[in-house]
């Protein structure tokens, strides 16, 4: 057996070697088994002749009401909506804008009226009538299936640290909510299929910093701000070539190559990024879009109910995706990456409500449709707009001319968690507590929309689908719904177990949506 010599690590086995510390003796198991998927990731070496595709995560930060995103229109489940919501946070009946589903679950729908413009066009509603995006439904973090009785009966078989941002958003994040999170299952789909790509930009893109969603064991997350690549501020010219011939020698310390190595590479990967968004910026990237996209004044979004207009932080992220999409799959003769795969996150927060969810004042009328979260509605509606309609027009640019190009992008969202379907207070200025399932939105060229998947949950206190106090029990798992966008993304069914480890627990790793 040959005798272990410090002189002769890898910079890669150094990283796992520091990854294995980190964790800690209480997760050194969870470690052991991301390392096995480590060696088994590049089995997957060909993702078949399906072209580019991306997946983007939209997360809503703080927990989305998403009682008050799609509402159950039947006369009877109204009043039963209503009642329980109070006047605080129940959207009036005449107030939503309709859904058209092309299935029928026994229920009928509709959307906050700021999930579209003042026409009720322009927004979720109209691409869900459309067909491009689809509603999950009572969606949430499961390590087992369970019912209300086996969640009384059997504490062991919840997820842990249930109603808890930081735990529910890992778990999210991580789709093992029973494991110490190491891996994110974007990463790991990244680590399966990163053999296939080119090496010019790493296939696992950030636009709200460092997350979980995005860690891999062979991929690392690549950091953009909403402007571009992050270069050294100031260094430029000699400066930057003498920074990156510094960088490039040969150092004997490990920590000191492996930092050298990640300056190194960044530089030249921003240059390389900036140079290829530049077709997406000219005269300036708000005004190349033909549907712009919600940021700053003169296209701020527009509340469509109150006709406020405020700021988006969600617009630009999505705008930037866009660029970087065209650019990604933009051929390497033609400027672009060459990439088959990337995976994008972006984030948005403002939804953890618990005071001043609306702006309810019972001597004004349809007051309860203003306040922060009928905003963060009309910011997430309109950035999801306009970003469907930029896929449309990459589609039809030279360089792509593709018709087909919208089916090769899939959005979907995710948030802490639901919340309470019970006001938390009576009267003015309260809103929702922490709750669990939710409903959440699919988005693209191939997603098979204006359906509803999953099950809606009775709307009753202390009923079948509540643990007690208004928090929905999930009917299904993350694990499935993320398991069904990995399959379109082009994980090997063989393979979704090593991305999804508890799939096998629920009946179906494939929900159809995509």
């Amino acid at each position: 057996m040959s005798k272990f010599s410090p002189a002769s690590i890898t910079r890669r086995d150094f990283i796992r070697q520091a990854a294995c510390a980190a964790v800690g003796t209480s997760a050194i198991s969870a470690a052991i088994r991301d390392l096995r998927f480590m060696n088994t990731a590049v089995a997957q070496s060909n993702i078949g002749p399906t072209g580019y595709k991306a997946l983007v995560c939209i997360f809503m930060a703080g927990g989305n009401d998403s009682n008050n995103l799609i509402v159950p229109t039947i006369t009877s489940e109204y009043n039963n909506y209503s009642t329980i919501r109070t006047p605080v946070l129940a959207i009036p009946q005449s107030s939503l804008l309709p859904l058209f589903p092309l299935n029928s679950d026994g229920h009928n729908y509709g959307v906050h009226p700021c999930c579209g413009d003042a026409t009720g066009q322009k927004g979720i509603a109209q691409l869900f009538n459309s067909g491009k995006l689809a509603f999950l439904l009572n969606s949430g973090t499961l390590a087992y299936p369970l019912t209300k009785a086996m969640y009384n009966s059997t504490p062991s078989k919840r997820p842990p640290q249930l109603f808890s941002h930081a735990d529910q958003v890992t778990q999210w994040q991580t789709s093992i909510p029973d494991q110490p999170p190491v891996t994110g299952w974007g990463g790991r789909c990244a680590d399966l299929l990163y053999p296939t790509q080119t090496n010019t930009v790493s296939l696992s893109v950030s636009l709200a910093g460092a997350n979980t969603f995005e860690v891999g064991g062979q991929v690392s997350q690549y950091s953009v701000s909403t402007g571009g690549a992050i270069t050294p501020a100031g260094v430029t010219g000699t400066r930057l070539n003498t920074l990156s011939n510094i960088l490039a020698l040969s150092y004997g310390n490990l920590q000191a190559q492996a930092y050298a190595g990640v300056g190194n590479h960044s530089i030249g990967t921003g240059t390389v990024l900036n140079n290829a968004i530049v077709d997406t910026s000219v005269p300036s990237a708000a005004a190349f879009w033909t549907q712009p996209f919600p940021g700053l004044s003169p296209n701020q979004v527009l509340n469509p109910v109150t006709g406020a207009k405020f700021n988006s932080s969600l617009g630009p992220q999505l705008q930037m995706i866009a660029r970087l999409i065209e650019a990604g799959s933009r051929s390497v003769a033609q400027g672009g990456f060459g990439m088959l795969r990337q995976i994008f996150f972006c984030s948005v927060g403002g939804y953890d409500l618990h005071n001043g969810q609306t702006s309810y004042d019972p001597n004004v009328a349809g007051s309860v449709l203003s306040g922060s979260h009928s905003n963060l509605f009309a910011e997430l509606s309109q950035s999801m707009y306009a970003f469907s309609k930029a896929m449309e027009q990459i589609s039809a640019m030279t360089k792509h001319n593709d018709p087909t190009f919208p089916n090769r992008v899939t959005a979907f969202t995710c948030s802490d968690f639901g919340r309470t379907f019970p006001c938390n207070g009576v009267g003015p200025g309260f809103g929702s507590d922490h709750g669990w399932g939710s409903h959440h939105m699919i988005m693209g060229g191939a997603v098979n929309g204006q359906r509803t998947y999953g099950t809606f949950p009775v709307l009753t206190v202390n009923g079948p689908d509540d643990t007690n106090t208004g928090r929905w029990i999930p009917t299904t798992a993350c694990d499935q719904y993320f398991a069904t966008l990995a399959s379109w993304f082009g994980v090997d069914p063989s393979n979704i177990a090593q991305v999804f480890p508890n799939i096998g627990r629920f009946a179906s790793s494939n929900l159809g949506f995509v």
